[in-house]
């Protein structure tokens, strides 16, 4: 059978054996689809584990992590039912773990395009050094962007920042010299006496969908292709400070992860650059 009838009979099995609603269908179908374009419609039974997983890399720069699970999930799925049905001799997903995919290295910007990104902003008005302040504390603290939101003026000092995080847990972090003086630059055009640090013209808190469509925005602006969002200012925190020498520990406690195996995920940032710098420069790689 070709590669489309089997895509077909999947489809057909999911919607007569499994029961799945018609935009999981579509989805699951969309997913293969994509797949099949990479692989250039290799044929199943050729397909490797190696070459599913480069799929799942590649698309990093134009999904959120979700979606790129729930292709990885897709993906099993299909193989599992070409393994049942005898289309194919091994299933080349079988071994591949879906946590360890799940916390793929996360997208980080260059130095230049973070230096090109926080300097989006034209600071001479309200909203533009608003939005400076926030870009800059943002790469600066590593926090959330729930966290950035939910700051009071009174939660900065001239070194640290008092953050609320998961669970209402209190937690201090350091912030850099530029981000606050891109913070006081804002203040100086805030005559109001409200608590929260970021508000929008209205003078209301600013909320996270706000900052997100913000964040995109300049990203476009100084012409980043890739995704980016106010988490890729989290990741490029805590992959800087690993790239030049922070303990992973310190890194844990500035982001709040309760876990140290959620921070050690950037430790395979650093392991892939030290491998390309291996292949890059080593005489015999």
């Amino acid at each position: 059978m070709s590669q489309q009838e089997l895509l077909a009979d999947f489809l057909a099995y999911l919607s007569s054996e499994r029961g799945l609603s018609s935009h999981t269908i579509e989805a699951y179908g969309r997913d293969i689809r994509a797949l099949a374009k990479f692989i250039s419609d290799l044929p199943w039974q050729k397909v490797s584990q190696e070459e599913i997983f480069t799929f799942l890399q590649s698309l990093q720069n134009r999904y959120a992590g979700s979606s790129i699970y729930r292709m990885l999930m897709a993906i099993k799925v299909f193989f599992r039912f070409l393994k049942k049905e005898g289309a194919i001799a091994m299933d080349p997903t079988s071994f591949l773990e879906a946590p360890k995919l799940w916390q793929m290295i996360p997208e980080v910007l260059t130095m230049s395009e973070v230096e090109a990104l926080l300097a989006a902003p034209n600071d001479e008005s309200f909203l533009g050094s608003r939005d400076k302040a926030i870009l800059e504390t943002l790469y600066a603290t590593g926090i959330r962007v729930s966290e950035c939101c939910m700051l009071k003026i009174a939660d900065v000092d001239d070194q640290f920042v008092k953050v609320q995080g998961k669970g209402k847990k209190e937690r201090i972090v350091p912030i850099g010299k530029k981000a606050l003086i891109a913070i006081d630059r804002y203040l100086n055009y805030r005559k109001d006496k409200e608590e929260g640090l970021f508000v929008t013209q209205k003078l209301q808190p600013i909320d996270r969908f706000a900052v997100y469509r913000m964040v995109s925005s300049y990203a476009k602006k100084v012409g980043i292709e890739k995704k980016v969002s106010p988490h890729t200012l989290r990741h490029c925190f805590a992959t800087h400070l690993l790239e030049h020498g922070a303990d992973l520990r310190l890194i844990q406690d500035m982001l709040g992860h309760v876990d140290i195996a959620t921070t050690d995920r950037y430790t395979h940032v650093n392991q892939s650059q030290l491998k390309r710098a291996f292949d890059n420069f080593h005489p015999r790689p």
